[in-house]
């Protein structure tokens, strides 16, 4: 396997792989051009071309960050507010009609916990899926392996720490069920 599949399998690889470097490369130029682009139409249409899949109404206020954008794959109807985050060593997908509210964080890397293994710069990843007619208030944090269901509301603040399924408002730190929709 290749260091790329390695890192989208979740198996422990290194990040420095030329390959993988050449390909957070790009995606800081074109988070360059996204961040830096003040028609929102021109920044979807930059979304479009970066990302791995997007629905046709797509938009994202800057400043946006993420590790390559080619592991990231949202539904129809996505909005992102200011200052959000998707580490994307593996996929995010997210369905439709989704609504992240400010500095939101999509985390899928890990490191080891044996210090020598850590050390030595292996790596490894979560994929994060979630489904459609999500809601995240600001600064809501998902951690790596989570799953969310459909029609899936998280409170500001929180940290998502496990899955949860379908019809459910979250909240807190580590985020817990609040109600049933």
């Amino acid at each position: 396997m290749t260091e790329r599949e390695k890192m989208l399998a979740g198996a422990l690889y290194d990040a420095g792989d030329a390959e993988l470097v050449q390909l957070r490369n790009a995606a800081r130029q074109y988070r360059m051009a996204f961040n830096q682009e003040l028609d929102g139409a021109k920044r979807s249409q930059l979304l479009k071309s970066w990302f791995g899949k997007t629905g046709e109404r797509i938009y994202i206020e800057p400043h946006f960050a993420c590790d390559y954008g080619c592991n990231i794959h949202v539904g129809e109807n996505f909005y992102a507010n200011f200052n959000c985050t998707f580490l994307d060593v593996c996929p995010i997908t997210i369905g439709d009609n989704a609504m992240l509210g400010p500095n939101v964080q999509l985390l899928t890397p890990l490191h080891p916990l044996d210090a020598k293994e850590r050390i030595s710069g292996l790596e490894y990843g979560k994929p994060i899926t979630i489904g459609d007619n999500f809601w995240a208030g600001g600064g809501v944090t998902i951690l790596a392996g989570v799953s969310l269901g459909d029609n899936v509301v998280i409170g500001a603040g929180s940290v998502v720490t496990k899955s949860f399924g379908d019809n459910l408002v979250l909240a807190g730190n580590p985020a817990r069920v609040i109600k049933t929709l």
